[in-house]
């Protein structure tokens, strides 16, 4: 069986506005080894949440191969597709607006295992709700309760259980912990950690907080309008990154000891439109390193060094 679970060859999802076509997701090519975890980060409207959806096919995707477990899902039939999802799952950024408020705990954790009817009566089926909850540390006396009736913690663990539900193989993690205070959101990371440790789980971890991706992923990928700027492992991108823009997103992390000095870059200039895009860099114009090349020709996403990939015509010379 091959390491590799996930295979992602140039992905592009582009939607028509009045205005053009917006190229959410341009160009995305990566793999991910089974049990590991991507982290992908970026500002908002970078696109990293449309490749998660596009990855699962929530979104259809414009163009590009999606290969899980050597099998081409982009295209498979939606009934084939609806069966993989069993493997492939999803946990969404808001645990409120992602539960059905007209449903208890256990409907909700139970809905996948009513769906695929994996099991033959409810007693069975109620046995299987209350071994996830425990699962995900959700106390058994909440089992008839209502999202409304809980804090963002206890129905962020509601979404991970159901997730869970059909044993699946890959999780895209949707800025999971971004709505959750701050406590909450360490108790909700360690899970997911556990889990992963647990049950083999391979996961994209998607997020604009470069703190948390550095503490949960393996790799990084960081995006910029829809395109890959960085790609590395999580040790060289934050020892050694390569790309301006990461350098800048990395200069705006918090430092914890007041004493301790840390010089900030600060982006200027006009962000490209991401709406019918000319050729050449989209972070040329915000760039202090700009050159009239980075304006005329796009670079290519190129290994500089062992699995460190950087998309920048000049990246060597920083």
């Amino acid at each position: 069986m091959s390491d590799i679970l996930l295979d992602v060859k140039n992905l592009k999802k582009y939607f028509n506005t009045p205005g053009g076509v917006l190229h959410a997701v341009d160009d995305v090519s990566f793999s991910l080894e089974r049990g590991k975890t991507l982290g992908v980060v970026g500002e908002s409207g970078c696109g990293k949440s449309t490749t998660g959806r596009a990855i699962l096919r929530l979104h259809e995707p414009t163009s590009g191969e999606v290969f899980f477990e050597g099998r081409d899902i982009t295209k498979v039939s939606s009934q084939e597709m609806r069966r993989l999802r069993s493997q492939m799952q999803i946990i969404f950024q808001d645990p409120f607006a992602s539960l059905n408020p007209r449903k208890t705990v256990s409907e909700i954790i139970g809905e996948p295992l009513r769906l695929y009817k994996v099991h033959k009566n409810k007693k069975e089926q109620q046995d299987h709700v209350l071994q996830l909850m425990e699962l995900v540390g959700l106390s058994e006396r909440l089992v008839n309760t209502y999202p409304h009736e809980l804090d963002g913690g206890r129905r962020q663990r509601i979404g991970i259980a159901r997730a869970l539900a059909m044993r699946p193989k890959f999780i895209v993690c949707d800025e999971p912990v971004s709505a959750l205070d701050v406590s909450i959101q360490a108790q909700i990371l360690n899970l997911l950690k556990q889990l992963q440790h647990d049950l083999g789980l391979t996961y994209i971890f998607i997020t604009h907080d470069l703190s948390v991706v550095n503490y949960f992923s393996d790799e990084i990928m960081v995006m910029y309008l829809g395109k890959v700027v960085e790609h590395a492992s999580a040790q060289q991108l934050f020892e050694h990154p390569t790309h301006p823009y990461t350098k800048a997103l990395l200069s705006a992390i918090p430092v914890p000891r007041l004493w301790e000095k840390k010089k900030r870059i600060l982006l200027k200039g006009e962000i490209t439109s991401p709406i019918d895009p000319k050729p050449g860099c989209r972070f040329a114009p915000r760039c202090e390193y700009a050159k009239p090349e980075c304006f005329e020709r796009t670079p290519e996403l190129k290994e500089n060094e062992k699995g460190h990939f950087t998309a920048c015509h000049f990246s060597e010379e920083f």
